[in-house]
């Protein structure tokens, strides 16, 4: 049999893709000094940049923030953390996710940070560490709330009490707990939260305890709760350009979309009024019609729910989704655009003329949330990376 030969990625330049993800940097950039400058100067940021970067691509990510004076990074995995080591990246790496046994031997040989949950994993890492000179950092969970991962405040202190932290090979770097509720304008959630976290930091002080970095303070921490800022806020969505919005209010800082996701008009069909248009006859014409067709579709990261719901950009001006998103395309009505044509740049998130798409009109639409997104609209693209000019030198 002869071998099949995938083409090289030179031979591939001259195709248009499907779907193009521009990522900026620039913007990037601005939206973490925003954050800097909400924030008290002694407040340490520890960037989220879990699930590739919500989309946008942690190594560039973190490449990029990694010169602004950051704190480190905090990732929901163990891959992704020795993912950023492999690609250089020498600041903490905090591991907030759920960890399993089998993680600790990576997580001492990568030097990452791991985030504990439960006693047995804390004796575990233990009793894997190599004799050292200086203690493995970890950070201690507390929940006070959210019922997922972290110790019970009660938990948590009979840790600390049993375990002779003075003679263990590991040191406790940071107290966290994490928000269920925190972009509620109704705060009484939060505000138990915030006085249980402060309450238990109390009660590790009183056992000789002090960590020098205590958070909670996620997006919603840092715009709503400057009480929870603590020592040290953990931004995720602000960084990509998006705040988390409490009901009637305003955001109180301003941020630019990262993500801008284009593809082009692959095919044009004029039908006839009463004619359908893609599966289940979902769509009829009651007039007569011009559809463009789009190579993009479900696996792009454009649900079905978009069906009569949401719109594309089109010479500026908006196309409505019709009929089923399909795989790989879906149907837009450019009836009262002039002059389309194949090849066109159709706008899918981002701006175009005086006319733009957000995330936040996605997650409405889809009846979801600006994280789901662009996950899921940046979580399978190829990514291109505009130009910096801010800051550090661009990613390679």
């Amino acid at each position: 049999m002869i071998p099949i030969r995938p083409p090289s990625s030179s031979d591939l330049r001259h195709l248009p893709s499907p779907i193009t993800v521009s990522i900026s940097l620039d913007a990037l950039t601005r939206n973490f000094q925003q954050i800097r400058q909400s924030i008290a100067p002694s407040t340490k940021i520890l960037a989220v940049i879990k699930a590739d970067a919500y989309g946008h691509g942690a190594i560039p990510v973190a490449q990029t923030l990694e010169p602004l004076g950051i704190f480190g990074f905090g990732v929901a995995s163990v891959m992704e953390g020795i993912a950023l080591r492999e690609h250089h990246i020498h600041c903490p790496i905090v591991v907030m996710g759920p960890l399993l046994p089998e993680h600790l031997r990576e997580i001492i040989r990568h030097q990452l940070t791991p985030v504990i949950s439960r006693a047995e994993i804390f004796q575990q890492l233990i009793d894997q560490l190599p004799p050292r000179t200086t203690p493995f950092p970890i950070h201690l969970k507390v929940d006070t709330g959210l019922h997922r991962l972290g110790f019970e405040v009660d938990q948590a202190l009979s840790l600390l009490t049993t375990y002779s932290l003075s003679n263990a090979p590991v040191v406790i770097e940071g107290f966290l707990s994490h928000f269920a509720d925190a972009d509620n304008h109704e705060h009484t959630l939060t505000n138990l939260q915030i006085q249980q976290f402060l309450a238990f930091i109390d009660q590790a002080k009183k056992l000789g305890i002090h960590p020098p970095l205590l958070h909670m303070a996620n997006s919603a921490g840092i715009l709503f709760h400057p009480t929870a800022h603590l020592g040290m806020v953990r931004p995720g969505l602000m960084l990509y350009g998006y705040a988390p919005r409490q009901e009637g209010s305003s955001p109180s800082i301003a941020l630019q979309p990262v993500m801008q996701a284009t593809t082009y008009v692959a095919h044009l069909r004029s039908l006839q009024p009463g004619e359908i248009v893609g599966y289940n006859a979902l769509f009829r014409t009651r007039r007569p019609s011009q559809i463009a067709v789009l190579p993009v579709g479900y696996t792009h990261g454009f649900p079905r729910h978009l069906t009569g719901v949401g719109h594309v950009l089109l010479k500026g001006e908006q196309a409505p989704i019709i009929g089923k998103i399909c795989m790989d395309m879906m149907m837009v009505d450019v009836t009262d655009i002039p002059h389309p044509a194949v090849g066109e740049e159709v706008m899918l998130l981002g701006r175009q003329g005086t006319q733009e798409i957000t995330a936040e009109d996605y997650a409405g639409w889809l009846k979801t949330i600006p994280y789901e997104v662009l996950c899921g609209i940046g979580g399978k693209a190829n990514r291109i990376y505009l130009p910096q000019t801010l800051g550090s030198s661009p990613p390679p």
